[in-house]
């Protein structure tokens, strides 16, 4: 019997319903690239490879390697399946394929270990070749906090915002894996992902003034701006009818970067 590491977060999804609801929010079409992260012991990716000429999983534990070698023999034979050993976070695949994504674009369909989501959001959507969309399967609360399900926004939610369209597209119960998380899951989708957000405002500017917008959340925001003088911002404040008494979370993405235009001024 297979036995998982809890220390590469191995939940194995059993359940073919959720497998079909990925694939049908993916949205593939045959000539497309599908990268997938954790592929465990295939099942996902049997479904990706009915639908997409070409799929590169990437695998962390040398045991699953040697397990989807066997089970997928055919596929990558005829190069239908690159399956790569190594830590998706660590590892620059894309590079070596600029040539051809420039051509064709590529999705990220995965189950993603809980641990790693932060990271490898941030490494996927900021890159210079994105994925063109992401449906992957992360836990519930982190889904709903990237989506802003309370109406509060936090830097995750609007650092993803910014690169592309979240969607909640299904909770998925701790019953469907094996072995069960103690908590539940769901499917995301990031959907039009672009870097269009940042023509006019730098990347590195914004997310340099949301954290420190969220720096002490507990107060107002106008407060931990602190690299401007208070006069002046509360005089950009008022000219983008912001309140004074505005907190970081409360802010919309699109009313931070209006606040960054001005703060370039």
């Amino acid at each position: 019997m297979f036995k998982v590491k809890k220390s590469l977060g191995q939940n194995f999804l059993k359940s073919n319903q959720i497998l079909d609801k990925i694939i049908k929010t993916a949205n593939l079409k045959a000539t497309e690239i599908v990268l997938e992260i954790g592929p465990g012991k295939g099942y996902l990716t049997q479904k990706l490879l009915e639908k997409v000429n070409q799929v590169i999983a990437v695998e962390k534990d040398r045991r699953l390697i040697d397990f989807l070698q066997k089970k997928f023999k055919n596929e990558l034979n005829n190069g239908k399946l690159e399956l790569i050993y190594g830590d998706i976070l660590e590892l620059e695949i894309i590079n070596p394929r600029i040539t051809r994504l420039e051509r064709e674009n590529y999705k990220i369909v995965a189950n993603l270990p809980y641990y790693i989501t932060g990271q490898f959001l941030k490494k996927f959507l900021s890159s210079d070749f994105p994925p063109a969309k992401m449906v992957i399967m992360l836990q519930k609360e982190v889904a709903q906090r990237i989506i802003s399900s309370s109406n509060k926004e936090s830097i995750l939610s609007l650092s993803i915002k910014a690169y592309g369209q979240p969607t909640y597209i299904a909770t998925v119960k701790a019953k469907n894996f094996n072995p069960q998380p103690k908590v539940d899951s769901a499917i995301l989708l990031i959907d039009n992902i672009s870097k269009d957000f940042f023509r006019e405002i730098s990347e590195k500017k914004f997310f340099e003034v949301v954290k420190k917008g969220f720096s002490n959340k507990r107060k107002m925001l106008i407060n931990n701006l602190t690299f401007a003088p208070k006069k002046d911002l509360e005089s950009i404040f008022k000219n983008l009818n912001i309140s004074l008494k505005t907190r970081a979370e409360n802010l919309s993405l699109e009313n931070w970067k209006k606040l960054i235009i001005y703060l370039k001024r």
